[in-house]
């Protein structure tokens, strides 16, 4: 008989995995195969897939609070308390297989929002874990406040997980909001009803987005990320782009603490490092030759890990650091994750295992052959082409003369201010990332710089038009100054959205402008973030101050063009508290 357990003891997280164990072992007794799913983030139960709600014979619910059973109709159900469970959990079990009736009904006390004020728990992410996370949280709650919805929202930054929900306000949510750009674990929210978008989306509308999760929230089944009711093509196109990015938020903080060390190693001169045993070598090990060389396989582990979860990380890191040695580099890498996160969900998915030995799959049987799968596609398919197609990329770039190195700048420039922060600003971001572990550093410059260009372009339009613009966009306009210099392009997201067909080719042209003055001045930029504080660092950047000149020549060009084109504004800034 395959046995479905459900445990969710929102007053007694011990019971629910106490009670997961016993159920477990007294069904392994009875000779029948066994899935658990318990309803607490610390427990180590999986989220049921759709596939084994589909197999499942019987339905145990054991629960001592609200849950929806949805996922169940048509299914052999039986419901119960700790208390009846484990006073004899076999013979609980055997009385079960007896009693249970088929789910007709949809428990729709559980599965709808309640009449009362609606309670709504989110989770915020964006890849960089910078600007997005805040500010889409902070427009989130805004929103809420307003409309009078009960909202907790939970960011995971660059500085890891803040304002952690607790599970008793996920228990209590009417609808879970998932505000992402990056896949998040969703184990403690099945059987919750989820509304998936990114970050953009709730930052704009986030009013419109509360009310979307309150009415168009699905429940959330075994592992089934939910999608915004976009239908299965979309949610696909865009799966892989999300995979991506996971990998590169991962991957970001390593990059940045290599490329910095390495900057610091050139402070006592550019080849000190060749000194054995001086303190530029030890930078130049840590951040060279470690961190650097752990960037690719992060990057293709995590890749793998968005796609299979856990049991994708191993083989993902070992395909990465073998595009690493094979010269595959980041783009072998990106190839890497995709493989081993593939081979591990077709693994789990399509090898059927005894119920003996099921819990051997995802720490032995997953990882041992979605590695090998892996390995030998990186050895013998994809790694020799990959790594004449990067040297050959690596050469064009560090050869290319001054009309394309300009074309690439304008290129670089124009994507990293076409949606500030968006997913083109990202592409563009992530491939000169990417080049840094080949050692073409002209590009990164030239992003970065670029990427500075459109929030000063906005605080140096509020100071030189400051009739046309209401008082709070002039303070917006401060906040943005000081992202921008910090490498922060969603700065000027507050200003885009209220007047994005004004704004967007004003950022353009100045970023456009950056990019190709970066590119034809032959800056190389060693560190991928830390905007004009970068500049601190000695030999961090070349040409410091024909740098300079590119990114205040892109900047006065949008802040005056933008200042032109302004129309006089009346009215508060509506989102211009996000910033």
């Amino acid at each position: 008989m395959n046995l479905l357990i459900i445990t969710a003891c929102p007053n007694g997280m011990v019971t629910s995995v106490l009670t997961s164990r016993l159920l477990e072992a007294a069904a392994h007794r009875l000779g029948w195969s066994t899935a658990v799913e318990v309803h607490d983030p610390k427990a180590i139960g999986s989220p049921l897939t759709a596939e084994q709600i589909a197999e499942a014979d019987l339905v145990v619910v054991v629960k001592t609070g609200p849950l929806s059973l949805a996922r169940f109709v048509g299914k052999r159900v039986v419901q119960s308390t700790p208390s009846e469970a484990l006073l004899d959990p076999e013979g609980f079990l055997r009385s079960a297989a007896d009693t249970a009736t088929e789910l007709r009904q949809v428990d729709e006390a559980a599965a709808a929002p309640s009449a009362g004020k609606p309670k709504l728990v989110a989770i915020t992410a964006c890849p960089t874990g910078v600007a997005h996370t805040f500010m889409a949280a902070e427009a989130l709650q805004q929103a809420a406040a307003r409309k009078g919805y009960d909202l907790q929202v939970e960011t995971r930054g660059s500085v890891g997980a803040r304002n952690v929900l607790d599970p008793q306000a996920i228990e209590e949510a009417d609808a879970v909001l998932l505000a992402t750009d990056i896949e998040v674990d969703v184990a403690r929210f099945a059987g919750k009803r989820v509304f998936r978008c990114g970050t953009g989306v709730a930052l704009k509308q986030p009013e419109a987005t509360l009310d979307r999760a309150l009415q168009e929230a699905a429940v959330l089944g075994g592992g089934v990320t939910a999608s915004a009711a976009t239908g299965e093509q979309k949610a696909e196109k865009t799966g892989v782009y999300k995979h991506l990015l996971t990998g590169v938020s991962y991957m970001l903080p390593m990059v940045v603490a290599g490329g910095l060390l390495i900057a610091l190693s050139f402070v006592f001169g550019i080849e000190a490092f060749k000194e054995e045993g001086t303190l530029a070598a030890a930078l130049m090990k840590i951040g060279g030759e470690t961190a650097f060389q752990l960037m690719v396989p992060l990057l293709a582990g995590y890749i793998a890990y968005s796609i299979a979860d856990r049991p994708g990380l191993a083989p993902g890191m070992i395909g990465g650091l073998l595009a690493g040695t094979l010269g595959a580099g980041f783009i072998g890498g990106i190839i890497a994750g995709f493989v081993a996160g593939y081979a591990a969900k077709a693994v789990s998915r399509w090898i059927p295992l005894p119920a003996s030995i099921e819990s051997l799959k995802p720490i032995l049987i997953i990882p041992l052959l979605a590695s090998l799968v892996t390995g030998l596609v990186m050895i013998y398919i994809v790694g020799t082409p990959v790594a004449k197609l990067l040297a050959g990329l690596t050469e064009f770039l560090d050869t290319m003369g001054t009309s394309n190195a300009i074309l690439l700048g304008l290129l670089l420039g124009t994507m990293m201010c076409v949606d500030l922060g968006g997913p083109v600003n990202k592409a563009a971001y992530a491939f000169s990332v990417g080049l840094l572990a080949s050692q073409s550093y002209a590009p990164m410059a030239a992003t970065m710089a670029a990427g500075m260009v459109p929030p000063i372009g906005m605080g140096i339009a509020t100071l030189i038009a400051r009739r046309k613009f209401a008082q709070t966009e002039r303070e917006a306009g401060k906040a943005a100054l000081v992202l921008g210099c910090c490498f922060i392009s969603e700065g000027a997201i507050p200003f885009a959205a209220k007047d994005p067909l004004r704004v967007i080719p004003a950022s353009i042209a100045g970023g456009a402008l950056t990019g190709a003055l970066s590119m034809a001045f032959g800056a190389k930029l060693l560190a991928p973030h830390g905007g004009l504080f970068v500049l601190l660092i000695p030999n961090a950047i070349n040409h410091a101050l024909l740098y300079l000149v590119a990114i205040l020549a892109g900047s006065l060009l949008t802040g005056v063009v933008y200042a032109l084109i302004k129309r006089p504004e009346t009215q508060p800034l509506a989102v211009g508290a996000a910033a």
